[in-house]
């Protein structure tokens, strides 16, 4: 098994990152005197929300990277994960920009494509490199053997 330090590399840049996001609410949340929620102030609404969005796709998306380091497809590592940091570079910035404008549709509409397109490529790719003829094998010989189970079972009931 190959200990999938690419990925951890660049999950060290991605922690900054969050540290950054996190550090962001937090001086928020103290210059409103906002200890719980949003307080109605947009600012900080936008904070959380690019702090939260952050954490509810970062880990399966470096999960799933990591899982095809380990098995050894290192070349398109860096790629993936180049492609996270700057789409979780592009959240935040387009959470801060005016709604409707060039660089909110920009920072926004890039992060999210770049993001869902992550999740997918990285599931297909993990998904195709599963040994599904083995799998289909496991599973016919499972049914065989529950169908002459079933029939054995049929032979004692009626005797």
């Amino acid at each position: 098994m190959h200990v999938p330090t690419i990925t951890a590399n660049y999950l060290a840049i991605l922690a900054l990152i969050y540290a950054a996001l996190a550090l962001q609410v937090i001086r928020l949340r103290r210059s409103n005197a906002t200890p719980f929620n949003d307080g109605g102030n947009e600012g900080l609404r936008s904070a959380i929300r690019a702090h939260g969005n952050f954490m509810e796709y970062v880990p399966i998306i470096v999960l799933m990277i990591a899982f095809l380091e380990m098995s050894g497809a290192s070349l398109r590592i860096h790629l993936l994960m180049g492609a996270l940091v700057l789409s979780r570079l592009l959240h935040p910035l387009g959470m801060y920009a005016t709604p409707g404008s060039l660089k909110f549709m920009i920072c926004r509409g890039g992060s999210i494509f770049l993001t869902i397109g992550l999740l997918v490529s990285c599931a297909l790719t993990i998904l195709s490199r599963l040994p599904w003829g083995a799998f289909a094998d496991e599973i016919s010989d499972q049914a065989i053997a529950t169908i002459e189970f079933l029939q054995v079972i049929h032979v004692i009931l009626t005797l």
